[in-house]
């Protein structure tokens, strides 16, 4: 009878009650404020994540990079194509396994990508200043453990005991 209390309060909840809809919202508007900062330099939120995750010294692979981002193969294609384009980076065989591409970044590539880490950090200061510490823990408590639930896969079944 209490799943049924719960069922039926979920489907009467308005979005903005909803765990999801908070954290995809925070997450729109966070992404939406780097593109911004990104246009700045002729860039986006995508490259400047990218970039975050390339070595400065000694590349990486390009398969590693769309896990990193969340990316399929098809986007990461597309997102490698116009950093080339840009000149934010280099593809070249890997020297020890000629199968593998690894990503280098230019001259450019490094600019940005150190833009891209101002942007990030100066964004972090902000809200650590604004926000205390101890509800920012809690913050990072609940957002590890929704994301241990996600990957044991057991959302659901708690959800409809």
């Amino acid at each position: 009878m209490q799943n049924i209390f719960y069922i039926l309060g979920i489907l009467i909840m308005k979005r903005e009650e909803t765990i999801d809809y908070n954290i995809k919202a925070a997450w729109h508007g966070i992404s939406r404020m780097y593109n911004q900062q990104a246009l700045k330099f002729d860039g986006t939120m995508s490259i400047g994540y990218a970039l975050l995750n390339i070595s400065s010294d000694e590349g990486i692979a390009a398969m590693k990079i769309g896990p990193l981002m969340g990316l399929e193969p098809r986007s990461l294609t597309r997102l490698l194509k116009s950093m080339e384009e840009k000149g934010l980076i280099t593809r070249e065989v890997d020297k020890n396994d000629k199968r593998s591409v690894r990503v280098f970044l230019t001259r450019e590539g490094k600019k940005m990508k150190e833009k891209s880490r101002e942007t990030v950090l100066k964004f972090n200061e902000v809200v650590r200043e604004e926000i205390p510490e101890r509800k920012l823990n809690v913050f990072f408590e609940v957002l590890q453990e929704i994301n241990r639930m996600i990957e044991k896969n057991n959302i659901y079944e708690k959800a409809l005991q």
